[in-house]
C-alpha cells in the first residue's frame, strides 16, 4: 500500500513547501527510539539507519549571505557549517561519517577546541537555508584512513548572518534563536493533543502493516512543550522541507499547531486507508 501523503499546514517560511511524504512506520520507529531525559533536558534520538556520509559544498551557500558589514554585536559568533540534505533538531542524535579532506581538516580543529559545528539544510531545489542547529560531537572514532565517524547531539538553533570564509570549509557568523513567549496559549494542552494524534497515527500504521494494535508508548514523558515540539518535528523523516519550516518557527505554540495539523492530515489518510482495507482486504 502506498504511504500516506503529508499535507503541511500553510504558513510563512523561507522555504517553498510541497507535499512531502510522511512514512508512519518511520514515525513509529523514531518515536520508539527516543530516550527521554528530565523535564529540563531535551530528548536524545537514536536513529535506526546507516550513518549519513557527508557530502557538502561550501560553494552551495548563496552569495547573498556574504558578510559586508564588519561590525559585530555581542550575540554574533563564528561557527563552522555543514550543509546537509537533512534537518537536525535540538536534542536529536545524528551519526555522520566524514571522509572529504576539507572536512577532515575541520574535524581535527573541532576535536581540539569546542566540538561544535552547525548543521544546515541544503538541497538542489531550495539551496542552503539560513536557519540550522548546532551539532555537538559527543563521541568520535578516527578510522585508519583518517576518516571520522561521529555521533553528534543537536543543541541550540542559529541563523546565519554572514559568511566569514568558504575555504578550506565554510565558516559563518550566526546569531542564536530562541522561541518567543506564546502569550495566553495553553502549551501543555497543545502538546497533549499532538501526543494523542501521534499515538493514533502509530496505532493505525501498525494495523495497516499487519502489526499488533498495542497502545503506543508514552511519547511525551513529562517533557516540556518546547523540547517535545522538537522531538515531534524530528520524527517527520522523509519530509525535510516541512521539518525545516518547523525548525525555523520561533513560537512553540505555532510549531505544535502545525505539527498537530500535519498529524491530523496523516491520520485522516490512514483512517481512509484502513476503511478501504476492511472493505477490500485483498487490496492491501
Amino acid at each position: 500500500m502506498a504511504l500516506p501523503q503529508l499535507i503541511p499546514s500553510p504558513s510563512s517560511s523561507s522555504i517553498t513547501h510541497q507535499q512531502p511524504c510522511l512514512n508512519p512506520i518511520n514515525l513509529y520507529l523514531n518515536s520508539k527510539s527516543f530516550r527521554f531525559l528530565s523535564n529540563s533536558s531535551p530528548p536524545i534520538l537514536h536513529r535506526r539507519r546507516r550513518p549519513n556520509v557527508l557530502r557538502c559544498s561550501a560553494s552551495s551557500f548563496p552569495e547573498k549571505h556574504h558578510h559586508t558589514n564588519p561590525s559585530k554585536s555581542n550575540d554574533v559568533v563564528e561557527l563552522p557549517l555543514f550543509p546537509l540534505p537533512l534537518v537536525l533538531f535540538p536534542g536529536a542524535i545524528l551519526p555522520l561519517q566524514i571522509f572529504e579532506f576539507r572536512y577532515r581538516i575541520m574535524m581535527h580543529t573541532l576535536l581540539q577546541t569546542d566540538l561544535r559545528f552547525g548543521v544546515i539544510y541544503s538541497d538542489a531545489i531550495s539551496g542552503t537555508t539560513e536557519v540550522g542547529c548546532v551539532g555537538e560531537i559527543v563521541k568520535h572514532e578516527r578510522l585508519v584512513d583518517d576518516r571520522f565517524f561521529l555521533i553528534c547531539k543537536g543543541q541550540e538553533r542559529f541563523r546565519v548572518t554572514g559568511v566569514v570564509r568558504t575555504k578550506p570549509y565554510l565558516v559563518a557568523e550566526v546569531t542564536w534563536l530562541e522561541d518567543r513567549p506564546s502569550g495566553e496559549e495553553d502549551l501543555d494542552a497543545l502538546a497533549n493533543e499532538v501526543e494523542s494524534y501521534m499515538k493514533d497515527v502509530i496505532r493505525l500504521s501498525n494495523r495497516l502493516n499487519g502489526k499488533p494494535e498495542k497502545d503506543a508508548l508514552e511519547l511525551r514523558r513529562n517533557l516540556f512543550p518546547t523540547p517535545f515540539s522538537f522531538f515531534v518535528g524530528s520524527t517527520f523523516e522523509g519530509a525535510p522541507r516541512e521539518q525545516q519550516a518547523l525548525l525555523e518557527l520561533e513560537d512553540t505554540a505555532a510549531r505544535l499547531k502545525r505539527e498537530k495539523e500535519t498529524l491530523r492530515n496523516t491520520l485522516n489518510y490512514l483512517t481512509a486507508a484502513s476503511a478501504v482495507k476492511d472493505v477490500f482486504p485483498s487490496s492491501s
